[in-house]
């Protein structure tokens, strides 16, 4: 835990999503995944904002919003299996109509300094998606540099532990793994 410097305030960031990368990774496995995509999906549309004082890390806040439907394969494939995809996903296996946002919201936040401006943190928090809110760990690295807050990590989570069932094709020789593994850089931008 960092220690309390005299003069620091807290600061409050509005996430800069044009700044800011956001994506999923899925994995396919079965007999014939190997004809398979294991594609990478862009988180296209979030916002987000934070508080965090050095100080006292122990009582920052932080909050991301995504759109459900913005998220978008990146992979280099056919224009037709993109959109089988990105169909696939928003219909059946988020039900974006039902379920339009993806939330994040921390319950408990530490750090550990690093060195001038930059910090090790642990997020504990909740992910609502698919209609279901579960407690997730999220580590991140942490760096401050004037007004500028940047934030980057990974995490994974089980789609079952949503309500939701992984996509399965051809008579199930092709499936697509319960795990996800999410990569984030983040940056915020100090708000006056």
């Amino acid at each position: 835990m960092t220690t309390a410097q005299p003069g620091t305030a807290v600061a409050h960031y509005i996430l800069d999503k044009s700044a800011s990368r956001f994506s999923v990774r899925v994995f396919a496995s079965g007999m014939l995944s190997a004809l398979g995509h294991s594609p990478t999906i862009a988180i296209r549309d979030f916002t987000g904002e934070a508080n965090f004082d050095p100080a006292v890390p122990g009582q920052a806040l932080l909050r991301v919003q995504i759109r459900a439907d913005s998220l978008e394969v990146t992979d280099d494939m056919k224009s037709k299996d993109r959109k089988e995809i990105e169909s696939n996903m928003n219909e059946k296996i988020l039900e974006t109509s039902k379920y339009p946002t993806i939330v994040f919201e921390n319950a408990q936040f530490s750090a550990d300094q690093l060195g001038e401006g930059r910090y090790r943190v642990s997020i504990n928090g909740n992910l609502s998606l698919h209609g279901i809110t579960r407690p997730i760990p999220i580590t991140a690295q942490l760096a401050l540099l004037g007004d500028t807050c940047r934030a980057s990590g990974e995490f994974s989570i089980l789609q079952s532990n949503y309500a939701i069932t992984p996509f399965s094709a051809v008579g199930g020789g092709m499936t697509v793994k319960d795990e996800l593994k999410f990569t984030f850089d983040i940056v915020a931008r100090k708000q006056e």
